[in-house]
């Protein structure tokens, strides 16, 4: 089955108010940023998204973030994102935040179907208590607090129940696609990639090269076209298919002579 659409227009256009989306990358890494834009064309609003981070202000889901369709994240990690934080602190955005590993694998257990987990992560502080702000009100006091969560001991230890993510969409980058939608990812572009492919009901791939089928290897495939239903190409000219680097940090230019003084 060829699950290629001709615009990421298409592939989004029936992602409407009020949908869940889940969306792969870590950082500015693997993000599915020609996806996003065509999303932010859409017009569509009060979005729940979950992902690893919001992206930047000026970047990736924080375009989203910036034009007001978002009103909810899951994530383990918002801080490089200053509207992220004033809509979250004036009551705007409501917030879950779960542990890395935990947020992972909800979205792995929602994609083969385990409905919820016990972890250790989290046992005695609020995400296992209760009491973490999703979501603050106009006069600055917690609105809607995270409830307690389920406490279970297995072999003398505790656990804590989490339940399984699953979303009405994913969003997706790949380094190569073929037409059945198997998938290979580029490196650390892995990251969160293929655990939202498996979470989504509908997961729509912008990948950077296309193929045809037969032509990647067996072995090189790290997600099966089994949980794609939607492809585009990531135009390299298209300035949203650009990768940016979240914070890039430089040092300043070494003096020659000190440099050979010290070599010495």
């Amino acid at each position: 089955m060829d699950k290629t659409v001709p615009s990421a227009a298409r592939a989004v256009g029936d992602i409407g108010d009020g949908a869940s989306i889940a969306a792969g990358g870590f950082g500015l890494c693997g993000i599915p940023s020609v996806l996003i834009g065509a999303l932010l064309d859409s017009g569509a609003r009060g979005l729940s998204v979950v992902s690893n981070n919001c992206g930047v202000d000026d970047w990736g889901l924080g375009l989203l973030l910036a034009a007001g369709r978002i009103s909810r994240v899951t994530a383990s990690y918002v801080g490089e994102n200053k509207e992220f934080a004033r809509q979250y602190l004036s009551g705007e955005l409501e917030l879950e935040l779960t542990p890395q590993g935990t947020l992972a694998e909800r979205l792995r257990a929602g994609g083969v179907g385990v409905p919820a987990f016990y972890t250790p992560a989290g046992v005695g502080t609020q995400v296992a208590e209760g009491g973490l702000p999703w979501r603050y009100g106009p006069d600055g006091q917690v609105a809607v607090a995270s409830p307690p969560g389920e406490l279970r001991t297995f072999d003398d230890r505790a656990y804590v129940l989490e339940r399984a993510i699953t979303t009405d969409f994913a969003l997706v980058r790949a380094a190569r696609a073929d037409r059945h939608g198997n998938l290979v990812f580029h490196a650390s572009a892995r990251n969160f990639n293929p655990l939202v492919a498996m979470a989504g009901r509908t997961t729509i791939v912008e990948a950077e090269e296309l193929v045809e089928p037969g032509e990647l290897d067996p072995d090189e495939i790290h997600l099966p076209g089994v949980f794609v239903q939607r492809i585009i190409v990531a135009a390299a000219g298209d300035p949203r298919a650009a990768k940016r680097v979240e914070r890039r940090t430089v040092s300043a230019p070494r003096d020659p002579a000190t440099a050979t003084a010290t070599a010495l």
